[in-house]
């Protein structure tokens, strides 16, 4: 008969046995673990060589008992999932948001909520499971949001859909100005009957987008009236590339309010027998990898997602820590990248 043994697991230092190796209480190794600034530069040199000579690590959840803080956030999307792991400026927004929390104590809940289970959402973030919610891809009738708000500090990635809401903190590209930049493109190439895929406009993004369109066209002396609403998905700015078509048979340019739309847009015009750049020069928005990823590669206006995701999370930080010195808008540039399309 054989007898197995199970080793004891080793218990984790503790506190008190951080406090027996540097010589002091309790209460001040507390106070140096929570960044107490009451502790002598001496004293925080000692606790903080035991700490490392103990491999000793804070209790998370001792600690937001004591401050009355999760170090979490949340970051919420109000999509659905497919739309999110779908499009890669979720992607590159969600990098850079990790980039920035990486550097700091605070870790990421995210949320994709989708239409039905958004009181379900409220209720999780209203419950103080996170300190603070960066809001993406938010769109007019996302009522839950101003619910929210009153909550807890709250940043934008995008100018809100609530355009009374002067308060709000948020980082954005100049939308209107960008898709002007892009539109000029197909007027200086020589192109005369240009049409738009529009994003949805219950989202300030694809207001923003049609308006510098527009705007373009009139100064131009050329019709506005080439226009079809589609959801920033490739299956959705194919459908609507159908529907410009058969529409407007005559088109010759194509501003796409995003690059995976635009892709929807190319598969389409090959289909039908229309060449890229030749028959119809197309421009794109985003410059994502979506951009690049297909027959023919996207002239397309380029924002610094990733960038705006850092700065996004950076000001909810800087807002959790009592910094209030920020601007409410931060606004980042875009430019034009030249490629096959147009």
């Amino acid at each position: 008969m054989t007898t197995s043994v199970r080793q004891a697991r080793p218990s984790p230092p503790t506190l008190e046995m951080v406090a027996e190796v540097a010589g002091v209480s309790r209460a001040t190794v507390s106070r140096v673990v929570n960044g107490s600034t009451k502790v002598s530069p001496e004293i925080v040199a000692s606790v903080t060589e035991a700490i490392n000579q103990l491999n000793y690590v804070p209790n998370r959840a001792a600690r937001s008992l004591a401050s009355r803080q999760t170090e979490a956030v949340a970051l919420v999307v109000p999509e659905d999932m497919t739309r999110f792991f779908g499009d890669p400026y979720f992607a590159a927004v969600v990098q850079g948001i990790t980039r920035r929390l990486d550097l700091s104590d605070y870790t990421l809940n995210l949320l994709v909520a989708s239409s039905d289970p958004r009181h379900k959402t409220l209720r999780y973030l209203r419950s103080g499971n996170v300190d603070g919610a960066l809001i993406i891809s938010h769109h007019t009738g996302d009522d839950f949001v101003a619910e929210l708000e009153k909550t807890m500090p709250v940043v934008f990635g995008g100018r809100p859909a609530n355009a009374d809401n002067l308060e709000a903190f948020f980082v954005d590209v100049d939308n209107a100005a960008g898709a002007e930049t892009g539109t000029q493109r197909l007027v200086d190439i020589g192109r005369r009957r240009i049409g738009s895929i529009a994003g949805a406009v219950d989202m300030p993004a694809g207001i923003d987008r049609l308006t510098g369109f527009e705007r373009t066209l009139e100064r131009a002396g050329l019709p506005t009236d080439a226009v079809e609403l589609a959801d920033f998905t490739a299956a959705g700015g194919a459908a609507a590339t159908r529907r410009l078509l058969e529409r407007c048979p005559d088109i010759d340019g194509l501003f796409v309010a995003s690059d995976l739309m635009a892709t929807g847009a190319v598969d389409v015009l090959r289909e039908l027998g229309r060449s890229v750049p030749g028959d119809v020069a197309i421009v794109g928005f985003d410059d994502s990898p979506a951009a690049t990823s297909g027959l023919v590669a996207l002239t397309t206006v380029s924002q610094p997602s990733e960038e705006m995701g850092y700065a996004t999370a950076d000001i909810l930080l800087r807002r959790l820590s009592g910094d209030e010195s920020m601007p409410h808008r931060t606004l980042m540039p875009t430019r034009l990248v030249l490629r096959e399309s147009a």
